[in-house]
């Protein structure tokens, strides 16, 4: 009687492995807790740091309003390429351009104190935000009479929008501290800045003097200039040295542009202010 045999199959498949299961709310839970973890240090670094926004942006770049259009490097305009003549560094203060027509001030308006109220006067740049209790270090609470109502000179800009703005203030230069002049002065440019991004600001250094006041000296007037050098590099702004146009020989104010009585500036220096500008332009 034959044995029966048992035949056991083989089988071909191997053994499975334990399977690596793959959780996409796993991953959702990793990418929101590394993005939370780097925004906190983020903020904290923000609010221990008061110049931690200027030190991450501090490269300054300043529109350029002259209308060229970009191209590519033999010359021919490409369209799909970024503006970049749209972008222009610039070195303050600004260096003499082509004089601009006459008609050009009719676009301007200047913020001023008692240093350039007579502007408008002697020159044709006739809108003029100025007022005798506006200053350096009061130039953001010091209120105006306008046209517009009894508001600060920023407010009048706000509803004036002026495409290019110039600026000279510090008639309180030897009276208040430069300190505070300069932090209220930036304060001014840093709002004008953001809520006219367009326009075209100048800040105007600040006259020389002679030596008959005992309150203020060039030392001052030229530490002041200084500090509003950086304003101006710091906030994307123009800067024009309005201060050597009226400079005489002897580094002070020329004779020509002070009325020795009043010891106000005289139409000579006006009108070489404005000339001055028609000549410093972007």
């Amino acid at each position: 009687m034959a044995k029966n045999k048992s035949i056991r199959r083989i089988s071909n498949k191997k053994r499975g492995r334990p399977k690596v299961r793959f959780s996409i709310w796993g991953l959702l839970l990793i990418f929101f807790l590394s993005f939370a973890t780097c925004f906190v240090l983020y903020m904290v670094a923000a609010n221990y740091k008061d110049d931690f926004f200027s030190e991450e942006f501090e490269k300054v770049v300043i529109e350029e309003k002259n209308g060229k259009s970009s191209s590519d490097n033999n010359g021919s305009e490409n369209s799909d390429a970024p503006d970049q003549s749209s972008a222009l560094n610039v070195t303050n203060p600004i260096s003499q351009s082509e004089a601009k027509d006459a008609s050009y001030l009719d676009s301007c308006c200047m913020i001023t104190d008692a240093t350039l109220q007579d502007m408008a006067k002697y020159t044709g740049l006739k809108d003029m935000i100025s007022s005798p209790d506006l200053s350096a270090s009061a130039c953001t609470t010091a209120t105006i009479e306008s046209s517009y109502g009894v508001k600060t000179a920023y407010e009048i800009a706000q509803i004036k929008k002026p495409e290019i703005v110039y600026i000279m203030l510090g008639s309180d230069i030897g009276t208040a501290s430069v300190d505070s002049m300069i932090s209220s002065y930036t304060e001014l440019i840093k709002n004008l800045r953001g809520y006219l991004p367009n326009s075209d600001i100048y800040i105007m250094q600040y006259p020389p003097v002679r030596d008959d006041d005992p309150s203020v000296n060039n030392g001052t007037v030229n530490e002041f200039n200084t500090k509003l050098l950086t304003v101006a590099n710091t906030n994307n702004v123009y800067c024009i040295d309005t201060n050597t146009a009226l400079k005489g020989v002897d580094g002070k104010l020329s004779d020509e542009f002070r009325d020795p009585e009043t010891g106000a500036l005289t139409e000579s220096a006006y009108k070489t202010i404005a000339d001055y500008i028609l000549c410093h332009t972007v």
